[in-house]
């Protein structure tokens, strides 16, 4: 049995979205790499997939998120692989994404005020941002949501569906007495996740089991870090391209 099983996944707070603003990011202008290349890892873009409008067909990372899911991949049993279900995400998907979960909260929950749904939809999809100095964690590169599968490439139980919006999909909600076989099996594999994502350098985000982040302000506010290294970023296109290489 891997050790990873056996180690509890610790109870985590949400972020302190103030402080979280207030780190400077020092952009090192790492590139953009699409992951379907890597030989080990597997890529199942869930948006694209889902046809949701302007979701791109790759999950592009930063260069040193890269090395680090190798890493992490490393890390897990012979036989079960990461899956990169979504990383770097066009703007118009996280405007789509939050407006989306706003909506229903609001005609599920009428009690509620327009903070406190804002407050609430903020555990699973971040308020869309373009402000430089505080850019939503997918633009930057740093973020990737991931799960596990099989040597055939079946997803394995994590307890909740990717983007589940309930209780359960916090990342130690598991970690709780009297679980059915089913949610032992779930308990495993999240320990596996998490422990094999943070030994390889990332941070977990506490409401969503398969949310990590590097080098990013996420990051940065996790692990103590006075300046985040990743900022709002694009994958280079041939206008671009041309651009940089004309401004030369």
């Amino acid at each position: 049995m891997n050790h990873f099983v056996t180690r509890t996944i610790p109870e985590q707070a949400l972020p302190d979205w103030k402080a979280l603003q207030e780190i400077q990011i020092c952009d090192n202008n790492e590139p953009l790499e699409p992951m379907s290349l890597s030989s080990s890892i597997k890529v199942y873009p869930a948006y694209h997939k889902m046809q949701i409008r302007h979701a791109i067909s790759e999950c592009f990372v930063r260069s040193s998120v890269f090395e680090r899911l190798i890493e992490a991949e490393k890390l897990l049993p012979t036989g079960i692989h990461l899956v990169i279900l979504d990383a770097w995400r066009p703007f118009p998907v996280q405007q789509y994404l939050f407006d989306t979960l706003m909506n229903l909260m609001e005609h599920a929950n009428p009690e509620l005020s327009p903070q406190q749904c804002n407050d609430k939809a903020r555990n699973l999809v971040s308020p869309p941002s373009t402000d430089p100095k505080a850019p939503s964690p997918h633009l930057t590169g740093g973020s990737v949501d991931v799960t596990l599968c099989d040597q055939h490439g079946r997803l394995l139980n994590m307890g909740t569906l990717f983007d589940e919006a309930s209780d359960d999909s916090w990342t130690a909600a598991l970690e709780r007495p009297a679980l059915s076989k089913a949610l032992q099996l779930a308990q495993q594999n999240r320990r596996l996740l998490y422990h094999a994502m943070t030994n390889a350098g990332f941070s977990n985000l506490a409401s969503e089991w398969w949310h990590y982040d590097y080098g990013n302000q996420l990051w940065a506010l996790a692990t103590q870090q006075s300046c985040a290294f990743f900022g709002a970023t694009r994958p280079s296109g041939i206008e671009r391209l041309w651009q940089q290489q004309l401004q030369r």
